[in-house]
């Protein structure tokens, strides 16, 4: 898998990050983080180890959300190199460092998963939407990195696989709904137990990628998705996902009872009669 991905978002690398992330902390954590008017670009940078992620990963992706100012509109999500993420740092998962987690009470064990998780949930965020630019591998970790994300960009050179399982372990950083929700029980149960890869014609016909496009075109084309993300009105789109976002729990007439009140908040708010 050849090439090196270019920034995929009009926030170049060098536009300035959040406000109060610390730079030791990106640094430490692998992570770059440009914002420039209403889009901010997350990179994921070690691609001497195809951006494996770590611990310190999560806490400055966790940190990145809490400090995204309130003019990010969209949030794109890429990786340095060849590949996404090829997932956990397997050098990192030591038994030392399972025995560590494990003598921890339940609550305390509990409360250091919610902590990394944290990393993988703010994507979804109704305020924000957020798009995954992913070629080459996206392992483990990865392929939850990007499944937390509400659109997927890919390129045709792109391997997914979930290997959580293979190492004793389940996937547990948020990535199992989203792949229910894509694909289903029954395929998630075979994908997750088996480990295999799947590349991007199955990603596609699977609705994991919400478009497929040769390496080449792929900044290309996230950038032509964030454009055409932005010429909506911002607060239609935060209804929107809202709305879309909770189907899923309801009946069809409570979805079309929300479906009622999302429209009489835009109406009003048009109207300029909105609280």
């Amino acid at each position: 898998m050849e090439g090196t991905l270019e920034p995929s978002a009009s926030a170049p690398d060098d536009a300035p990050g959040p406000p109060g992330v610390p730079a030791d902390l990106l640094a430490a954590g692998g992570v770059r983080c440009a914002v420039e008017g209403a889009v901010a670009t997350v990179t994921l940078a070690r691609p001497e180890r195809r951006n494996a992620q770590t611990p310190e990963t999560w806490q400055a992706l966790a940190a990145i959300g809490r400090a995204l100012p309130g003019t990010v509109r969209v949030v794109v999500l890429r990786g340095e190199g060849p590949s996404f993420s090829a997932g956990l740092d397997l050098s990192r998962l030591t038994p030392e460092f399972i025995g560590t987690l494990a003598r921890q009470d339940d609550a305390a064990l509990d409360a250091t998963l919610e902590s990394y998780q944290e990393a993988f949930t703010w994507w979804r965020r109704p305020d924000l939407v957020s798009i995954a630019s992913v070629a080459g591998h996206a392992v483990g970790a990865g392929f939850q990195l990007a499944l937390a994300c509400d659109l997927r960009v890919v390129a045709d050179d792109v391997r997914f696989a979930m290997r959580e399982t293979s190492l004793g372990l389940v996937p547990d950083l948020g990535g199992t709904k989203p792949l229910v929700d894509c694909v289903g029980y029954a395929r998630a149960l075979e994908i997750c137990a088996t480990g295999r890869w799947i590349d991007a014609k199955e990603a596609q016909q699977l609705g994991l990628a919400t478009l497929v496009v040769p390496l080449a075109e792929l900044a290309a084309a996230t950038q032509d998705l964030v454009a055409a993300v932005l010429a909506t009105p911002r607060d239609a789109v935060v209804e929107l996902k809202a709305l879309l976002q909770g189907a899923g729990g309801r009946s069809y007439d409570e979805q079309r009872s929300a479906e009622r009140a999302a429209q009489i908040r835009r109406l009003r708010d048009l109207a300029g009669l909105g609280e």
